[in-house]
């Protein structure tokens, strides 16, 4: 399947428009280039011939209406987060952190920026600016930068290269109040491997979560400047975050890239899965003592994790899902299609991304180096969203009905792969009546 037609969404558009029928092959461009906006790079050639039978509720959604300067990825949500105790009547609210770090943008003018978005991410309003005393944008900064979320969607946590960070938005203003969480600072011995930090520097954050309640944290930092490790906060007076002290150290020396609660809603979790550059372990929160994963491979660096009906792990070679407590078996039976139409490969694909669809846990989609990948039966099979634009996909996210939310470097977009309505059919041409 290849697009036939790709819609963009913009402030003005309130539609969430999806995936067509019987769709012919185009060319795609492969990725935006520094510089480039979003409207000059991400959409792939159009084809209107038979738009007129294409159901307008299949057609890919691409979301454009992000703030910043539309340099190279301010379209790409890095993080994507929801409300750990969320309204069953406003379960479609989500938030998302992009980065507007491209070189071309003057350093006084580069920023990231939380979002929100009421409608399952159609459109999108800029909530949080945050200027470049909160990260630095010459060490790594607008790919691995966490945001969790606080029970409500009035208060953010966000990780970079200058710590953690509470974010309180304001009304009527993107200029949100700003508190440093204590955390460390790089020692005065020097590190490892040299790093462009000195002796009393904030070591750099990574994962986050929030427990259900929003009293309690769980907060990464290190690798470079710092060895890994995990701090644990509660909730202060004033609604400070109060540092209780670090967590017993991870067994492993590679980066912290992943985290969640064995029970994300339970305000008082017992576990929680920790991924990094090399494994997936697991604390017990009551013990305090380290697990490993069993049934990862060896050198799997675990970019994301989810917990619907299970652990689900996308790893850098691979995806893991559920084989009992503490266990998870590799997907070795599936091939992947590495480009339209052509060059298959077998299990051994870079992802990044993971998510289930919480009302039909048999449903998966990974986003990888090579695209979209979608499953409707528990992981067995798999198949290649063609219908995006070729590039890199990192963040996914399952709404309440059933559509999804994709983005990377080509850019945002929403797809439908489930529904039944934008499943390709044959037309069946009569055979005209014989004449003796």
């Amino acid at each position: 399947m290849a697009i036939r037609r790709i819609d963009r969404i913009g402030s003005n558009s309130l539609s969430l428009c999806l995936l067509a029928g019987l769709l012919v092959p185009v060319h795609a461009q492969t990725g935006r280039k520094p510089g480039a906006t979003a409207a000059s790079t991400n959409s792939p050639s159009v084809r209107d011939e038979g738009s007129a039978d294409e159901p307008e509720s299949c057609r890919v959604h691409q979301v454009t209406a992000f703030p910043g300067s539309h340099q190279f990825a301010t379209d790409f949500i890095e993080t994507i987060a929801t409300d750990p105790e969320p309204d069953t009547d406003d379960n479609s609210v989500i938030w998302g952190l992009t980065a507007d770090l491209s070189d071309s943008v003057p350093a006084q003018q580069q920023a990231m920026y939380i979002s929100r978005s009421a409608d399952g991410g159609g459109t999108w309003t800029p909530i949080a600016r945050l200027d470049s005393r909160y990260f630095n944008a010459n060490i790594a900064e607008g790919l691995r930068n966490g945001l969790a979320v606080l029970p409500g969607g009035d208060e953010f946590v966000v990780t970079t290269q200058r710590g953690a960070f509470q974010v309180l938005p304001q009304p009527d203003s993107y200029k949100p109040v700003v508190n440093a969480i204590p955390g460390p600072r790089v020692p005065d011995s020097p590190p490892k491997i040299a790093i462009a930090k000195k002796s009393g520097d904030p070591v750099r954050a990574n994962i986050v979560a929030i427990t259900a309640d929003g009293q309690h944290m769980i907060v990464g930092y290190g690798y470079f400047d710092f060895e890994p490790q995990i701090f644990e906060y509660h909730r202060g007076e004033g609604g400070t975050w109060v540092e209780d002290g670090p967590l017993p150290p991870p067994p492993t020396e590679m980066d912290l890239l992943s985290i969640g609660f064995d029970d994300p809603q339970n305000p008082d979790p017992g576990f929680v899965y920790v991924g990094t550059g090399d494994q997936a372990y697991v604390l017990n929160l009551r013990t305090k003592q380290w697990g490993r994963i069993h049934g990862v491979g060896p050198d799997s660096a675990i970019h994301a994790m989810n917990v619907v009906g299970g652990l689900h792990i996308a790893a850098c070679w691979g995806i893991y899902n559920p084989a009992g407590p503490g266990t998870v078996r590799r997907v070795t039976n599936a091939h992947f299609l590495l480009h339209r139409m052509s060059d298959e490969t077998g299990s051994n694909l870079r992802t990044y991304g993971i998510d289930v669809d919480p009302v039909k846990p048999n449903r998966e989609v990974i986003t990888s180096i090579t695209g979209v990948y979608v499953s409707a039966d528990s992981g067995q099979t798999w198949k290649r969203l063609s219908d995006l634009p070729d590039g890199e996909y990192r963040s996914v996210h399952f709404n309440s009905d059933g559509s999804v939310i994709v983005s990377g470097m080509p850019g945002t977009f929403l797809v439908k792969p489930f529904s039944e309505a934008c499943v390709p059919r044959l037309r069946v041409r009569e055979r005209p009546p014989l004449h003796n």
